[in-house]
């Protein structure tokens, strides 16, 4: 399966990671508190509540809201600040916006060898630094790359 961190259809992520694993629909069930026709239902949906999400990804053994931070990392805007404007701190946990899993290195790499996007394109599109690019490049492609 293909990932595709823009439109993220985790109805049939969940399916793909249950077929891999071979789980019993009785298991699931028994787990989620459902019936087989639930489980059917939720894999043609692409979104789903956020505490049955939790208990596939113990189930399955799977972050699925991986797959929505990785989107969050390469598609939600920069912050803008006004410079005039004191930098309030929030009381929630502060995560580094810059973690990068191994699928999001691939999908960079993948844009680029394909030549659907450069290099340029990639670091202002997902202002992913230079530098940490051509690591990636350097690092995990075979195939070095121009553009």
């Amino acid at each position: 399966m293909d990932t595709n961190f823009k439109n993220i259809h985790i109805g049939s992520y969940i399916k793909q990671r249950k077929i891999e694993l071979e789980i019993e629909n009785s298991r699931v069930c028994k787990f989620i508190k459902c019936n087989e026709e639930d489980i059917e239902e939720m894999f043609l949906q692409s979104d789903l509540n956020t505490s049955v999400l939790l208990k596939w990804s113990k189930i399955l053994e799977y972050d699925f809201f991986r797959l929505y931070s990785q989107h969050l990392i390469l598609f939600s805007p920069a912050a803008r600040r006004n410079p005039n404007e004191t930098k309030k701190i929030s009381q929630l946990p502060h995560f580094r916006k810059s973690i990068y899993t191994k699928e999001i290195i691939e999908f960079i790499l993948d844009l680029i060898n394909s030549g659907e996007k450069t290099k340029q394109e990639i670091i202002n599109e997902y202002r992913i630094p230079k530098t940490t690019l051509f690591k990636w490049i350097l690092k995990y492609d075979d195939r070095q790359t121009d553009g």
